[in-house]
């Protein structure tokens, strides 16, 4: 298996508060309170490193409150090439509705970063990877650094012959997509409105989003994976379309069940596998984090055991 390697420019601790029948406007008793290490490419890597891949995580961090990110990276074994910076890390707070699923997030301000604290990242990144590595970018940009600040990180990694997955939307997705050669992505997972915010328009079928991911495909694209909810999602390539999704399951949490996916479908590109079985197994990583809160998967077994119950079909 080759290295992982997880990027994060604007991660945050995630303040997990779980509440049986949330009530907008009126007073609503905690359950369980739960803190963690948070941000996309965090989410990733701890996932990742649960499957059991070699894991390094880069990005930046704030000097003042990045005791929860050094022990997650100390328990799971992930090599912390992140670099501090003068204050404190966001707190997303995140209300978990246990009686219908459903999560409300507040996501406070981040860090501002440069040009100058990009480039150590890039550095950091470069380092951990070597011909073959998956690196993932993953969520937004913090302050300070353009909507096209990806494209020369990817241009860069891509000439060191590592495969880049990009989890952003919005704008820096935009830029990632315009460019052409080493400046595009391996792989991209926007869910169906990242997709349609991209395109500028409702996709409301399942033939409009294919339509739409394979044109993103056809550029050069070599994986664009949509994910769909509780629909599961569409794998597309230049050359095929395969549908995954699994039985509906009990959710604790919907929060990181994305990014489990994007960590299936890292760790399945670093084991060399083909398509049907990177679905299957981004499938089976996002169904079996629905069950937990934070960036945990269960043990192995149980995350097999649902890769093999995927229903996968083919466009």
């Amino acid at each position: 298996m080759k290295p992982v390697v997880t990027i994060t420019l604007n991660p945050a601790v995630d303040l997990t508060i779980e509440v049986d029948g949330f009530a907008v406007g009126g007073v609503n008793r905690a359950g369980r309170v739960q803190m963690n290490a948070g941000g996309k490419g965090v989410n990733v890597a701890g996932c990742a490193a649960d499957w059991g891949a070699q894991v390094t995580a880069t990005g930046v961090l704030g000097r003042g409150n990045d005791g929860a990110f050094v022990e997650l990276f100390a328990v799971k074994g992930i090599a912390d090439r992140f670099i501090r910076i003068a204050g404190d890390t966001r707190t997303n707070i995140k209300i978990a509705d246990t009686a219908c699923g459903e999560t409300t997030d507040l996501n406070t301000p981040g860090l501002v970063v440069d040009a100058e604290c990009l480039g150590r990242v890039t550095a950091a990144a470069l380092a951990a990877s070597e011909a073959g590595a998956v690196v993932v970018i993953g969520g937004s940009l913090p302050a300070g650094l353009a909507p096209d600040a990806l494209v020369p990180l990817v241009a860069t990694l891509h000439a060191a012959d590592a495969r880049v997955v990009a989890d952003t939307s919005g704008a820096p997705l935009k830029e990632l997509l315009a460019a052409s050669g080493h400046a595009l992505p391996f792989a991209v997972k926007p869910n169906r409105h990242e997709l349609e915010d991209l395109v500028g328009r409702p996709l409301p079928t399942r033939d409009a989003l294919v339509a739409a991911a394979r044109d993103i495909a056809l550029r050069g694209v070599r994986l664009v994976v949509v994910s769909c909810g509780e629909d599961g999602a569409l794998f597309v390539t230049a050359d095929e379309t395969l549908t995954a999704r699994l039985p509906r399951v009990e959710a604790l949490s919907t929060v990181g069940a994305g990014d489990a996916m994007v960590a299936g479908i890292a760790s399945a590109l670093a084991e060399d596998k083909p398509v049907d079985a990177i679905a299957r197994q981004a499938v089976a990583f996002a169904a079996a984090k629905l069950a937990r809160v934070g960036p945990h998967l269960p043990e192995r077994a149980v995350v097999e055991a649902l890769a093999e119950r995927a229903e996968i079909g083919r466009l």
